[in-house]
């Protein structure tokens, strides 16, 4: 193997899949080319998200994650990746406990055999800071639909920011609709100045709510954890859910908690290893070592 050979692992929450890599000790320059480059799946590893880990900035985190959509783009928060860096840190330190430091802050998570919980803080529900293009006082449902006025196809989602920003639009059967199709135009609609990831949700009980997810830079996933969060957070604030539910995905299912006494969302799941291999070192040629 060459010196300069990029050793990753493959991961995945939920079919949520990642190219997880330790950048600790070399620090490695990932442009929009590259990261588009390992996350292809013909050309390239092929994943969801691209997830770096680095050093922590100071002693209040053990780690530093770092996140890719597999367009290229930085982004702030993915739930399903912070289960799996819980789960490497916990084996790596010999402690269950793990704080997380990511562009959205600090996360806690805790392990317990293959399942990790991690505390996703508190939701941002104000207007500005999801943020909108236009002010509303009530964010459990705004003004925006898609289709003809008098029948709309979607209309008036809920919008939350777990760390990104979240539409969630509630319907009676997700198979009536095709997700492929409305969810490129509502990530981009202009009411999202920073796009948006698009959730339909149906609810089958007061704990269990069913979904399909379009995620921001990534399209249409199996499994989306800050999804899950944002429409846990929404449901209860609907009246819709009790304040611990089963959000179901594509891929399986999360437990998602909106804690009443200090409106935390803690968010609970699965993390699995699909494998390990290397990056070619040619992918990295002029960077420093």
């Amino acid at each position: 193997m060459s010196n300069d050979a990029v050793a990753y692992l493959k991961m995945n929450g939920l079919g949520n899949d990642f190219v997880v890599i330790d950048a600790r000790k070399r620090a490695l320059n990932f442009t929009e080319d590259r990261v588009r480059w390992i996350a292809d799946r013909e050309q390239g590893i092929g994943c969801d998200q691209l997830i770096i880990m680095e050093n922590a900035p100071s002693d209040d985190a053990d780690i530093f994650m770092r996140i890719y959509n597999a367009e290229g783009g930085e982004v702030d928060a993915c739930g399903n990746a912070t289960r799996c860096i819980g789960h490497l840190m916990a084996e790596e330190l010999g402690r269950a406990a793990i704080t997380i430091q990511t562009n959205a802050g600090l996360l806690k998570s805790v392990k317990d055999g293959l399942q990790v919980s991690v505390d996703m803080g508190v939701p941002r529900l104000e207007w500005q800071l999801i943020p909108l293009a236009e002010e509303f006082e009530d964010t459990t449902g705004i003004e925006l639909q898609v289709g003809p006025i008098d029948n709309p196809i979607l209309h008036t989602p809920s919008v939350v920011n777990v760390g990104n920003p979240h539409a969630i639009f509630w319907v009676k059967d997700l198979e009536d609709y095709d997700l492929s199709r409305l969810g490129p135009m509502l990530e981009n609609h202009p009411m999202f100045p920073e796009r948006a990831n698009i959730t339909l949700a149906q609810v089958i009980s007061p704990t269990h709510v069913k979904v399909k997810v379009w995620e921001r830079g990534a399209g249409l996933t199996e499994a989306c954890g800050t999804a899950a969060c944002a429409t846990g957070v929404a449901a209860v604030r609907k009246g819709f859910t009790e304040p611990k539910m089963d959000i179901e995905l594509p891929g399986g299912v999360l437990q998602i908690e909106w804690r009443t006494r200090d409106k935390h969302i803690i968010m609970t799941g699965p993390y699995e290893i699909e494998g390990e291999g290397t990056l070619p070192a040619e992918l990295f040629v002029g960077d420093a070592a």
